[in-house]
């Protein structure tokens, strides 16, 4: 068996190797900038960022699994569009939120971020040119849709560049030793509605104060400055502002996601063969127009994924648009043909590689 010093020494030569094969794909990358650069094409390409992750994760046959590849190779990618064109993210803030991690692990550490106070910010910021791309919550698996983005879906001339999908941890972070010290607890509603199982076991009713907070990342910050106090929060937020973790995973589903949109002014994906489309369509009043319009989806052999109400806002009436996600690409010709028949009623929102 070989001793500590001469492991060392093979890590070290494997890390020397490593860096030496990145150096060389970053100056690759600069000659594919310099052919984007001339030919005025977009530099961000989920769906080729995809597809060598999945060609990565096919050839590996070690103990690097398809979540390392992913995590070292978005790391890798970001830092390549940074060369090509350094990136600014906007996204609903604040730091530490889940929204900034959906963020940076597509973007990585490098890219510049402009956390936001609103959705609608994040919306402003991508359609004025202020940043490149938005981070926005669309829905969460336990609680449903996020209003807000459907509704400004509606109203901005803004692209779904991609989706991600993130599983929601909840820690209770606490400088009490002991739940019996704690009188408050500062989270969003969402977190107490989504622990309620390890609210109800660990406490009881009229024990503590549910204090709602607009970030679990402010949830952290009060909680450490307040004896008595807790947070429902990120493990991230946690370990930002030093709070020690009393409980880890206190949510009430293992299988607690949600999903994420990156949103931008440019049509960024060509069609993967795993793709996700989104529009948005407003349909008439009359009888069956929902109905005659689903049929054009269902004749064209087209599978449905979402289809969520939302009001149109407009006037007195009572009218509605409908947020649909569908699989295909928006070039693929069966999603061309009902795209065509109801060209009046629909607006594109983007086709993206399907993630979740």
């Amino acid at each position: 068996m070989e001793n500590l010093d001469a492991l060392r020494q093979k890590i070290d030569d494997i890390d020397e190797q490593m860096l030496q094969l990145l150096n060389d794909r970053m100056e690759v990358v600069k000659e594919v900038g310099h052919l984007k650069a001339h030919h005025k094409t977009v530099i961000y390409r989920p769906e080729r960022e995809k597809a060598i992750i999945d060609r990565l994760a096919k050839l590996s046959k070690g103990s690097f699994n398809r979540s390392a590849i992913e995590a070292v190779f978005h790391q890798i990618f970001a830092i390549s569009r940074n060369l090509e064109l350094p990136e600014r993210i906007a996204y609903l803030g604040p730091m530490n939120s889940f929204t900034h991690q959906a963020a940076e692990s597509r973007f990585g550490a490098l890219s510049e971020y402009l956390p936001l106070t609103t959705i609608s910010k994040v919306f402003d910021a991508v359609s004025t040119g202020k940043v490149r791309f938005g981070v926005v919550p669309i829905e969460n698996n336990q609680e449903g849709i996020v209003a807000d983005t459907i509704d400004l879906l509606g109203k901005h001339d803004l692209n779904i560049v991609a989706e991600v999908a993130m599983p929601i941890h909840f820690a209770f972070g606490t400088k009490e030793n002991s739940v019996k010290s704690i009188k408050k607890i500062y989270s969003r509603d969402i977190a107490f509605r989504q622990c309620k199982s390890f609210l109800g076991e660990f406490f009881e009713e009229g024990q503590v104060e549910l204090i709602p907070v607009n970030s679990t990342s402010k949830a952290v910050k009060m909680a450490a400055e307040e004896e008595g106090a807790a947070a429902l929060c990120s493990h991230v937020a946690a370990r930002e502002y030093a709070l020690p973790i009393l409980y880890e995973n206190v949510e009430d589903s293992e299988d607690n996601f949600t999903r994420f949109l990156i949103l931008g002014k440019e049509i960024v994906n060509k069609q993967s063969g795993k793709d996700k489309t989104t529009i948005l369509a407003k349909i008439g009043d009359n009888p069956g127009a929902l109905v005659n319009m689903l049929q054009d989806f269902y004749q064209a052999g087209i599978n449905l994924t979402k289809i969520e109400s939302r009001p149109a806002k407009e006037g007195k009436n009572f009218k509605y648009w409908f947020f649909i996600d569908f699989e295909g690409h928006i070039e693929d010709e069966s999603a061309k043909a009902v795209m065509m028949v109801n060209r009046d009623k629909i607006k594109f929102l983007g086709s993206y590689v399907r993630m979740c």
